[in-house]
């Protein structure tokens, strides 16, 4: 075997279609576009939203609501009672992806005050909530912002 007598395999490849060659290869006179019309002319696009002249779909129907998609400020947030099970004096972003209570670093991560705490913990956030810096404080320990 060498690289002359490579071949595809069988049924791999066929012929293309050979359009406008005559009305004998049943691709003749309109080639495969049909009669008249957008489709038939050259440099057509394909004009996904195009209902032949109708009104398309996306005007029929009314804009209602409001989206925020594209402005929204993700974040992820982490209760004092999931922190205080992991049992640490220090708690920080790092520590809490490792052990899988967040799931990004890049993401700003917010406590909040569900919970109570017995020993002091300093923890190392982007945001906290009035509540989890009283719980933290009363604890003995320190909320510091990222």
């Amino acid at each position: 075997m060498d690289l002359g007598t490579l071949k595809p395999l069988e049924g791999s490849v066929r012929n293309s279609k050979r359009i406008g060659r005559g009305n004998a290869t049943g691709q003749g006179r309109t080639a495969g576009k049909g009669h008249n019309g957008y489709q038939s002319r050259s440099g057509t696009k394909n004009r996904f939203h195009f209902e032949g002249g109708q009104t398309p779909l996306m005007r029929r129907l009314p804009k209602r609501g409001f989206s925020n998609y594209g402005f929204r400020k993700e974040v992820q947030i982490v209760n004092l009672e999931r922190i205080a099970s992991l049992e640490l004096d220090t708690v920080n972003v790092t520590i809490l992806h490792e052990r899988g209570v967040i799931k990004k670093t890049d993401i700003p991560v917010k406590i909040l005050g569900n919970g109570e705490l017995k020993n002091p913990i300093e923890i190392t956030a982007d945001m906290f909530s009035k509540s989890a810096i009283e719980k933290l404080e009363k604890a003995g320990g320190k909320a510091i912002y990222k």
